[in-house]
C-alpha cells in the first residue's frame, strides 16, 4: 500500500501518466479569441471617427442649411459673377402703402433666373399675372418707413423667398433687380 500512495503523489505531480506531457492547444483556437477583439475595437473606432465626422460635418455645415459667401467685388480672386436670364414681362404695379397718408409706390422689377432654363421662362410666363398681383399685395403691405433706400436688399431677398417658396413651382428666381421702386405721397 505504501508503494500505491508514492505511486499516486508522483502521478499527480507530473500530470497524471508518468512519462507524457500536457497538450498545448494551438492553431487557430488559440488565436481566435484575440483576433476577434482586436476586430471589434476596428469596428468601434471606425463607428467613432464616422459618427465624430458626420456630427462636425452638420455643425461646420449649419445642419444642411445653405451657406451664403460674403465677398469683396474689388478682391482680385472673385471669380466671374453667374450670368442669369432676366423675365422682363411683369411691368410696372402702383400700390398704396398701409400709411394712414395717401402714399403709393410705384415698382417696376426683373426677375433673373437659371440661364437656359426654359421650364423657368414657361412658368415665369404662365404666372405673370399671379407675379403682378403678388408684387402689387406685397408693396400694399408695408409701410413708406419700410421702403427706405437701405432696406432695399431685404425687400429683394424676401420677395426672392416669396416667389421661390409659394408662388413657383419649378423655377428658381435668382435675383429680383428694381428698375423703378419710387416712393410718393399723393394729395
Amino acid at each position: 500500500m505504501a508503494d500505491n500512495d508514492e505511486m499516486e503523489g508522483l502521478e499527480s505531480e507530473t500530470g497524471g501518466e508518468s512519462g507524457t506531457t500536457k497538450k498545448k492547444g494551438g492553431g487557430l483556437k488559440a488565436i481566435l479569441p484575440t483576433l476577434l477583439k482586436f476586430v471589434a475595437i476596428g469596428l468601434g473606432a471606425l463607428i467613432f471617427i464616422v459618427t465624430i465626422t458626420v456630427v462636425t460635418f452638420n455643425i461646420m455645415n449649419r445642419g444642411g442649411a445653405v451657406q451664403t459667401a460674403v465677398f469683396d467685388p474689388t478682391s482680385p480672386y472673385v471669380g466671374r459673377r453667374p450670368e442669369f436670364a432676366m423675365f422682363t414681362q411683369i411691368g410696372p404695379i402702383t400700390a398704396r402703402t398701409r400709411d394712414a397718408m395717401h402714399i403709393s409706390v410705384t415698382a417696376e422689377m426683373v426677375i433673373a433666373y437659371d440661364m437656359g432654363d426654359m421650364a423657368a421662362l414657361s412658368e415665369l410666363t404662365n404666372r405673370q399675372y399671379e407675379l403682378r398681383d403678388f408684387v402689387r399685395r406685397y408693396f400694399s403691405n408695408l409701410y413708406a418707413m419700410q421702403l427706405a433706400p437701405e432696406r432695399e436688399t431685404e425687400i429683394r431677398r424676401e420677395i426672392r423667398e416669396h416667389l421661390n417658396t409659394r408662388i413657383l413651382h419649378t423655377a428658381r428666381v435668382r435675383d429680383i433687380l428694381f428698375v423703378r421702386l419710387d416712393i410718393m405721397e399723393m394729395w
